[in-house]
């Protein structure tokens, strides 16, 4: 009786579990959203950093472009410094924008020029100016992004390449895009990415692959500031890794060397007696 209540259970608990699975496979067959494609990014690799000139190039496209909507919260002006800038460069920077600062010794609050120590201020004042500028969707912040989405930079490139024309017979509103790689198709962004709508500082074409790309390498670094230290502590790390074994190695042969000899000479002595 024990063995059949035991398989019985077994082949309940296999038939949920096969009808969850389909449930769960069916629900996501509704959600109409392209896979991104893979993409060869240089700094993937164990030993390859951030390309900083694309660093720079992304904060232009931010700074120009995705900044009119979407904050970087969590990202101060300091933290560019020799990463994509000189300090005098992003002091410069940070003085083009008004930080609401106070209050003051009449408790008046007040706008002053930007400091290096300041965070990048976001462009509405709070979620409901934001969602009011952009038809009652809300523009996440883009510090984390990339790691916030699956698939991170895959997506967010493939996302600001993919506008396109709603294929026939599906209809979306005034208001939105056509964006297979968005979830659902509909997303409320425009497609400002546009060839030439910017003039980088270096001269590099400003195409609509090139400044999505750059973006995608500046919002890396943004989520993960300490990308080229950690990477530089593995080499350093993996280096010091590969002294210490050679040493230890050396070492221990040193050691059993005497060892070794100081026993063939007791054996050959014992029979020399």
């Amino acid at each position: 009786m024990f063995r059949i209540s035991m398989g019985v259970l077994a082949g309940a608990a296999t038939t949920c579990g096969s009808v969850l699975y389909f449930l769960d496979r069916s629900v996501k067959a509704d959600i109409t959203q392209a896979m991104p494609p893979s993409y060869p990014w240089k700094f993937d690799g164990i030993f390859t950093s951030l390309d900083h000139a694309a660093v720079r190039r992304g904060w232009q496209v931010y700074k120009t472009i995705c900044g009119t909507c979407h904050s970087l919260e969590y990202v101060r002006f300091m933290d560019l410094v020799n990463v994509s800038h000189t300090r005098d460069e992003v002091a410069a920077i940070a003085a083009d924008y008004e930080i609401v600062d106070g209050p003051d010794e009449e408790g008046n609050y007040y706008k002053r020029p930007g400091k290096l120590s300041d965070r990048i201020p976001p462009p509405f004042p709070n979620e409901e100016a934001a969602k009011f500028a952009n038809n009652g969707s809300y523009p996440p912040d883009l510090t984390y992004i990339v790691l916030a989405r699956k698939n991170g930079r895959n997506y967010i490139f493939s996302l600001l390449t993919g506008f396109m024309d709603p294929p026939a017979g599906l209809t979306i509103s005034d208001t939105q895009q056509f964006n297979p790689y968005f979830p659902g198709s509909a997303i409320a962004m425009t497609q400002l990415l546009q060839d030439g709508v910017i003039d980088y500082d270096d001269g590099t074409p400003s195409t609509k692959a090139q400044m999505s790309k750059d973006v995608v390498e500046f919002l890396s670094w943004t989520c993960s500031q300490e990308h080229d230290t950690r990477k530089l502590m593995t080499i350093k790390a993996i280096g010091i890794s590969i002294i210490l074994m050679i040493s230890v190695l050396h070492m221990k042969k040193s050691i059993w060397t005497n060892v070794i000899n100081q026993r063939i000479f007791n054996i050959s002595r014992d029979k020399c007696e």
